[in-house]
């Protein structure tokens, strides 16, 4: 059978020459996609396109919030909370953490004390008024309990000096980002000028995260479970400062997880004895036979900023995983 004749108008390459490689955007003749159908083969087809282009399937997909926002795309959105905060934390060098873990409302002793004087002016205008005077008794707890800021503040320091020989940190502070013990403890690590970690997470409301955080490093978060692994994933101590629910929420789990040996033992401190002996009954706990003797050995209560970080220290010295200090 006879070869079919080529079209008059192509030029063959000659035989042994290498073709030139193409420009890698740009054609020298346009593909017919290029242009819109012409109006004179179809009046219509200007208003039949445009609705394509307005139609959300049109869009790609890591484009259409609507689609991403959707429940269909739940995992996708996990996955992607999970990868952008992992991928990060791995360029900057973020391999071991201290988590530092207490309540949004315990605020440096000035502030403290300003908004007890406050409660106290309002409560003496309206001495019969049973919210105002409780509202003082309230003010004057968390008055005295402002000093935790300054100790959070001071641990904060400490795990940063520790970290200054290092051209790059090796032990981070990690918070969860807001104010109150974790902003005390992220401005600690900044005041020494060594950067460190917080985790944020998207609540209904607006919010600001505290202004010490490496910008770089500050997370916002879609799931409290995938904000939660990044918690702990790192994690070379859990220190937790009084705090309420979501405090407690982050304690008990970590304890769960250490206690059924899903996850390695990492030390546990609780600051502040007093507050954490009437908040958590562990003893009740144990005397009712829901956890065992041993449990109570997974934490320990520590005071001030140096023996939180010396018990630690301590600790992994015992464990065989020494910290890395300078």
């Amino acid at each position: 059978m006879a070869d079919s004749p080529a079209p008059s108008d192509a030029v063959p390459a000659p035989v042994g020459k290498v073709s030139p490689p193409p420009h890698p955007t740009h054609r020298r003749v346009p593909l017919p996609n290029r242009f819109p159908k012409d109006p004179h083969e179809d009046p219509e087809a200007a208003t039949l396109q445009a609705a394509i282009f307005k139609s959300p399937t049109y869009r790609e997909a890591h484009r259409d919030l609507d689609f991403l926002s959707g429940p269909d795309s739940r995992g996708v959105r996990l996955m992607l909370d999970y990868d952008k905060a992992e991928t990060a934390l791995r360029r900057a060098g973020v391999e071991s953490t201290i988590v530092v873990f207490g309540s949004t409302r315990l605020r440096e002793p000035r502030l403290a004390q300003a908004s007890l004087l406050k409660a106290q002016k309002a409560a003496r205008q309206h001495p019969e008024d049973p919210e105002l005077q409780r509202a003082v008794a309230v003010a004057e707890r968390l008055a005295a309990k402002s000093r935790y800021y300054e100790t959070a503040r001071d641990f904060g320091r400490l795990v940063a000096r520790s970290q200054k020989n290092f051209p790059t940190p090796r032990l981070w502070i990690m918070t969860g980002g807001g104010p109150g013990i974790m902003e005390a403890a992220n401005r600690g690590s900044f005041d020494v000028g060594i950067p460190s970690v917080g985790l944020n997470i998207t609540l209904p409301h607006e919010q600001y995260p505290n202004p010490y955080i490496q910008p770089d490093l500050c997370f916002l978060f879609h799931y409290f479970a995938v904000r939660k692994l990044h918690f702990l994933l790192r994690a070379r101590a859990l220190v937790v400062f009084p705090g309420g629910y979501g405090t407690c929420d982050e304690l008990f789990e970590t304890l769960e997880m250490i206690q059924t040996r899903v996850m390695p033992p990492v030390p546990v401190v609780l600051v502040g004895a007093s507050y954490w002996r009437q908040a958590l009954h562990i003893e009740f706990l144990a005397d009712e036979g829901v956890i065992d003797p041993e449990d109570r050995e997974l934490f320990w209560y520590a005071e001030t900023a140096e023996e939180i970080w010396e018990g630690i220290s301590e600790w992994h010295r015992l464990n065989g995983t020494p910290l890395p200090i300078s």
